[in-house]
């Protein structure tokens, strides 16, 4: 919760449909504890169908693509204006594409947070997934952690494991990891906006009460 009492105000930033967003909903409507609301959604693609979903559910939301601006860095100050205007204290990169930048980072400090769909630090990058399949792993999994400068770096909130079955397709492998993101990253998210998570350098500690 906030500093008032009142739920911790989030904004979600997108590059797809948005599966993890809906899940961020379900899990803030069924549980009263959930300690944050979201109040912005953004993405770096107009057509991000989780914008459209953002937008029944009352949320503002704002798209900003990279190739429209001169430079990175411009793009990333609309981005980071635009989620200004919603004054969130915690971003969560849900399916988002694209790195940010220690500037970026530097307005919300230890409150930036991405989910990421292998067993970090194996497999990083864009095509986790495939990469885990052509690597022949027998296990893999989602991960969800502080975002740093570095691609898929930062330190580690939580993991969850998912086994390779021996006929799985990058599909059917998605659909299987993705579920156990639905329910990771909301857990995650709900413990950040309760203040229940500190960083020790890689390490991120839970309140015992709350392990």
């Amino acid at each position: 919760m906030g500093l008032t009492g009142e739920p911790t105000p989030i904004g979600v930033l997108i590059s797809g449909t948005g599966s993890n967003l809906r899940a961020l909903f379900d899990a803030i409507d069924t549980d009263p504890s959930f300690g944050g609301k979201i109040v912005t959604v953004g993405a770096d693609r107009a057509d991000a169908g989780g914008l459209a979903f953002a937008r029944t559910r009352g949320v503002t939301t704002f798209a900003h693509e990279l190739g429209t601006f001169d430079t990175r860095q411009a793009w990333e100050d609309a981005m980071i204006a635009s989620l200004k205007q919603a004054a969130p204290d915690v971003i969560v990169l849900a399916g988002f594409m694209r790195l940010v930048s220690a500037t970026f980072l530097g307005h919300w400090p230890h409150k930036v947070v991405n989910t990421h769909p292998s067993l970090l630090p194996a497999f990083r990058g864009a095509h986790a997934i495939d990469d885990a399949l052509a690597y022949g792993a027998k296990v893999t999994g989602c991960t969800v952690h502080f975002v740093d400068e570095e691609l898929d770096h930062g330190p580690i909130i939580a993991q969850q494991a998912v086994p390779v079955e021996p006929d799985d397709d990058a599909a059917t492998l998605r659909t299987r990891i993705q579920q156990c993101e639905h329910e990771l990253l909301p857990r995650c998210v709900s413990l950040l906006c309760r203040g229940e998570l500190t960083i020790d350098g890689r390490h991120v500690r839970v309140r015992k009460d709350h392990a």
